[in-house]
């Protein structure tokens, strides 16, 4: 009879306190006033709608296997919507490769009620604001550091981190340097299709980020981006089966002892 894994308590009550924590942040005064700024003129096309226009927390599976990391919110799409990749053209982009991929519920992402569900997976920025320009300032960037480290925290299943753009890798690798993982970044270069196993286990894969500016010029198609996600669910499934190798070990030496 194979053994059985005792059951994980599920996260959810950590995460909602991180999504608060998130939420309730002024950390960065010149970002809040833009995201509410932003919120009050609307654009044209939005008009009729309420904006979100406050940090956006991420969000998925509690026991999320995969993370994907993004740079911050769309200044119209999840300062808009209130979630990440929601209501613009880079979600537009990403959420029918996931689809197809069996990590989300639908190939859409309208708004944060559309009932678009992950599967074993979080999507989640280093920056939580939308920023002036798409580009936060090195200090917003820090800021913004303890909200990613307490969504790690919370998320233990996490095997695979997917980082979308340099600023989300330098961002991820800015958390492994501050948790001791990993003592130089210049061990890890950025590139699109760049793979690394941490010395934590985490397996750490690099996409140019879905923005426009990338899909419109083919700087990034759709079958490069695809090829990344591939190559996670793969690099989990040979998790997985060194788990179960372990655990066959373990038991056939318990068996000898």
């Amino acid at each position: 009879m194979p053994l059985k894994r005792p059951s994980r308590p599920s996260t959810l009550p950590i995460l909602d306190q991180v999504r608060e924590n998130i939420i309730s942040c002024t950390l960065c005064p010149r970002l809040i006033q833009y995201c509410r700024g932003l919120g009050d003129t609307r654009r044209r096309m939005y008009r009729d709608q309420q904006y979100w226009a406050k940090p956006v927390p991420g969000f998925g599976d509690p026991n999320a296997h995969m993370l994907i990391l993004g740079l911050a919110p769309g200044a119209h799409g999840a300062n808009r919507t209130g979630r990440p990749f929601t209501g613009d053209d880079s979600g537009d982009f990403m959420y029918p490769v996931l689809y197809e991929l069996g990590l989300a519920s639908k190939p859409a992402a309208v708004s944060r009620t559309d009932g678009l569900r992950l599967r074993k997976l979080w999507i989640s920025s280093v920056v939580r604001c939308a920023p002036p320009g798409d580009k936060p300032a090195p200090q917003e960037i820090r800021n913004c550091a303890s909200h990613l480290a307490a969504e790690l925290a919370a998320l233990a299943r996490v095997r695979v981190i997917v980082c979308l753009g340099k600023i989300a890798w330098d961002g991820y690798l800015a958390y492994l340097l501050g948790q001791g993982i990993i003592q130089r970044r210049s061990e890890f270069a950025f590139h699109h299709g760049a793979e690394y196993l941490l010395p934590n286990g985490i397996r750490l894969l690099g996409s140019y980020h879905p923005s426009r500016r990338n899909t419109n010029t083919g700087r990034l198609d759709r079958t490069m981006f695809t090829r990344v996600f591939v190559r996670a669910l793969e690099s989990l499934e040979e998790t997985r089966a060194s788990n179960r190798r372990r655990q066959t070990s373990a038991v056939r030496s318990s068996l000898r002892s």
